[in-house]
C-alpha cells in the first residue's frame, strides 16, 4: 500500500475522499497542513494551504464552475478544482495523480483486497498463476508483483506465448547454441537466462505445445534450462508468473494442458474478474487513461461529465479495460464540446465478422449477412468448412466480438480462432 497524507481541512471539505483513497489502495494519514513531514511524502491539501505545499503535493479547490486540472510544473504542485457534480471523478483523478507507476489503477473495494493479497504474494518467491479475461490487467498485475518483490532490482521480462513462432519457442525460451539448427549463426541465451535474478511473465501460457510444457516443467522444478544443442543444463534463478485468459483446469480436463505443469504453476492463483464486476475500477482506470492520453502542454485536461461516467458504469465492457481505452480515445477525438459527454461515448456492440457466400462478388458488405447456399453443388469438405465459419460468426455475435469468450464457447484456443478468422478474410476477398 502507498501512503498518502490528507490534511484535516480537506477531510472537512470533502469527507468522502478518504474512503475513495482507501479503496484505491492508499494508507491514508490525516495530518495538519503545517505539521512536519517525512522525506518524499505526498500530501493532499486545500488550495488555501499552498504555503505548506511542495511540488509533490496536490491542491484541491471546491468551486461552482467547470472542473479543471493543472499538473505539477515549475516547482508548483498539481491543482484540481471541481464542484459537487464532478466530485466522483475528481476523487479518482486525485488518486491517479498520486499513484506510483508500478501500482495498477483501482477504485473498487474488491480490487483493493485482491491487490493487498497480491502484495503479500509478491514478497514470496512462489510461482503465480494469473487468470482472467483479455483486457482485465494480467500484465499490470504481474508488473506489480515484480515491483513489490525482492527481485525489483533485476529485469522483468514479459513474453506472449501465443506470439512466439512454434518452431522457435524452445530456442527463444531456453536459448540455443551456435549451429544447433539451420540459421543459428550465433548462440542465444534465451528469455529464462535473460531474466536471471528477476521475473519472467509467460502470458497466454495455454498456447505452449504439450512437448514444450514438459521442458518448462523441468525448468521450474530443477531451476535449470537446457539450451537447444547443448549437452549441459544452465542454472537459472527466475521467478515465473504465468497468465492465461482461459481456465487452465478446463484445459487440463480437455487434454490440452499438462496436469503436472498446472499444479506446478498454480501455487499462488490470482483471479482477475471482468471490469463489469468491479464497477468502482471504471472511474479509476478512466482517470489513469485520460491522464495518459492527453498532452497537458497542448491544452487543458478534458473531463468526462457525470452523465458520461454513469453511462460508462452501466456498460457491460466485454472488452474490459482495452475497450474502455478505445472508447475514451474515440471520445477525445470526436467530442463536440470542452468535455466528454455521454453522447460522445460510442458504446455499441463490437463489429461482426461478415461471411460471404462462396460465389459472392468481391464487393465489401457493411451489414452482417447470413450464409447463402450456393447454386452449384459443393463438396462435403466445403460444407464442413462453411459450417465451422458460421459457428464462429455466431459465437462472435453472441459474445459481442470478444475473441477469448468466443474461443471458449467454441472449445478452441484463441490462436486457432485467429487462424479461422484469417480463413474468413481470405474467403471474403476471394
Amino acid at each position: 500500500m502507498s501512503s498518502l497524507d490528507v490534511s484535516r481541512g480537506v477531510c472537512a471539505l470533502v469527507p468522502g475522499l478518504q474512503h475513495w483513497l482507501e479503496n484505491a489502495l492508499y494508507a491514508v494519514r490525516i495530518v495538519d497542513a503545517a505539521s512536519p513531514r517525512e522525506k518524499d511524502s505526498r500530501r493532499v491539501l486545500l488550495a488555501t494551504e499552498i504555503g505548506h505545499a511542495t511540488h509533490r503535493d496536490i491542491l484541491i479547490n471546491l468551486i461552482d464552475g467547470a472542473p479543471s486540472l493543472v499538473v505539477a510544473a515549475n516547482g508548483l504542485p498539481a491543482r484540481v478544482a471541481f464542484g459537487i457534480a464532478d466530485m466522483g471523478f475528481a476523487f479518482a483523478l486525485i488518486a491517479e495523480l498520486a499513484r506510483p507507476a508500478s501500482v495498477p489503477a483501482v477504485g473498487d473495494s474488491s480490487s483493493a483486497r485482491l491487490m493487498t493479497l497480491a502484495g503479500r504474494v509478491a514478497r514470496s518467491d512462489a510461482t503465480v498463476l494469473i487468470q482472467g479475461d483479455t483486457g482485465t490487467g494480467k500484465e499490470g498485475m504481474a508488473r506489480f508483483l515484480h515491483a513489490q518483490s525482492g527481485r525489483n532490482g533485476h529485469d522483468f521480462i514479459a513474453v506472449n506465448c501465443a506470439a512466439l513462432p512454434e518452431t522457435m519457442m524452445e530456442a527463444m525460451l531456453f536459448g540455443h547454441k551456435k549451429g544447433s539448427f539451420t540459421g543459428a549463426s550465433n548462440a542465444s541465451e534465451g528469455l529464462f537466462q535473460a531474466a536471471h535474478g528477476g521475473t519472467l511473465l509467460l502470458d497466454e501460457i495455454a498456447e505452449l505445445p504439450l512437448a514444450l510444457q514438459a521442458k518448462l516443467l523441468r525448468a521450474l522444478q530443477e531451476g535449470e534450462v537446457l539450451p537447444v544443442g547443448a549437452t549441459h543444463p544452465v542454472p537459472v534463478n527466475v521467478r515465473v508468473i504465468a497468465a492465461c485468459n482461459r481456465n487452465l483446469a478446463e484445459e487440463v480436463a480437455a487434454g490440452r494442458f499438462r496436469e503436472d505443469l498446472y499444479w506446478r504453476l498454480n501455487v499462488m492463483p490470482l483471479e482477475l474478474r471482468p471490469l463489469a464486476e468491479r464497477r468502482g475500477d471504471i472511474s479509476a482506470i478512466a482517470a489513469a487513461m485520460l491522464l495518459r492520453l492527453q498532452d497537458m502542454g497542448k491544452g487543458g485536461f478534458v473531463w468526462p461529465t457525470a452523465a458520461a461516467l454513469d453511462k460508462m458504469s452501466a456498460h457491460g465492457w466485454p472488452g474490459n479495460a482495452r475497450e474502455l481505452g478505445n472508447v475514451l480515445q474515440r471520445a477525445l477525438v470526436l467530442r463536440d464540446g470542452d468535455r466528454i459527454e455521454a453522447d460522445d461515448l460510442h458504446l455499441g456492440s463490437a463489429p461482426q465478422i461478415v461471411v460471404l457466400p462462396v460465389q459472392a462478388p468481391a464487393q465489401p458488405i457493411v451489414a452482417p449477412v447470413e450464409l447463402i447456399a450456393p447454386v452449384e453443388p459443393i463438396r462435403l469438405r466445403d460444407v464442413a468448412r462453411h459450417s465451422k465459419l458460421e459457428a464462429i460468426r455466431t459465437a462472435l455475435r453472441e459474445t459481442d466480438g470478444h475473441r477469448a469468450a468466443a474461443a471458449r464457447k467454441l472449445g478452441i484456443s484463441e490462436r486457432t480462432l485467429r487462424y479461422r478468422l484469417a480463413e474468413m478474410r481470405e474467403l471474403a476477398a476471394a
